[in-house]
């Protein structure tokens, strides 16, 4: 499989999944998680889908100063509908590294490790998304300005050109070279867009 090399020099984020631990799925039950592996559940790699990445990677951070994000322990809500926007694409991401979902999820071992009812949407907040811990209910608003990283000048013209099947062969490559290079900038340099994320405490 051929992908993107940066996709392996972004950044990466490790949790402590107590479920994974119980059940022996992981050494210790720490997870790990890359670019790569939400780029495979989610079929492609966009702002969108790294912008999720990264807003979640930068709320654990945030939320697990000094220790391990807890997989299952974190509640997450968002502003949008499910079905807005591109709400449900943020969701899937973030679902697949913190475990949280809205009704969906795994519901326990005698009562304990559940997964559903940690998602919500209609929230009454006014950023990207809302990141809770269960345990402590320290919480923090993430805001996500990817306008600040913007697309090169020849790519819309080039997706036109796809979208009327008349692009060549060369210019589909080309458009591809030029999306995942918006994708890099702000996955792997996005210290030089002091905007591009913003994280605030509730």
């Amino acid at each position: 499989m051929t992908y993107p090399k940066f996709y392996d020099e972004a950044p990466t984020v490790t949790l402590f999944d107590p479920l994974s631990d119980i059940l022996g799925s992981f050494d210790e039950g720490m997870v790990k998680f890359k670019y790569i592996h939400v780029v495979k559940a989610a079929g492609h790699s966009c702002p969108t889908v790294s912008g999720a990445y990264l807003m979640c990677i930068k709320a654990l951070e945030a939320l697990y100063p000094d220790s391990t994000p807890v997989r299952g322990e974190i509640d997450v809500s968002f502003q949008e509908d499910l079905e807005d926007g591109v709400a449900g694409v943020i969701a899937n991401v973030i679902t697949q590294i913190t475990g949280a979902t809205d009704k969906s999820g795994f519901k326990g071992l005698g009562g304990k490790f559940a997964r559903h009812s940690l998602m919500h949407f209609n929230a009454d907040i006014k950023s990207s998304a809302r990141f809770m811990r269960t345990d402590t209910k320290e919480a923090v608003d993430v805001f996500y300005y990817p306008s600040c990283v913007p697309a090169h000048p020849d790519q819309m013209p080039l997706m036109q050109k796809i979208m009327q099947g008349a692009a060549s062969k060369d210019e589909k490559k080309r458009f591809g070279e030029l999306w995942q290079m918006r994708v890099e900038k702000i996955l792997c340099h996005s210290e030089d867009f002091d905007t591009l994320i913003r994280v605030t405490s509730v």
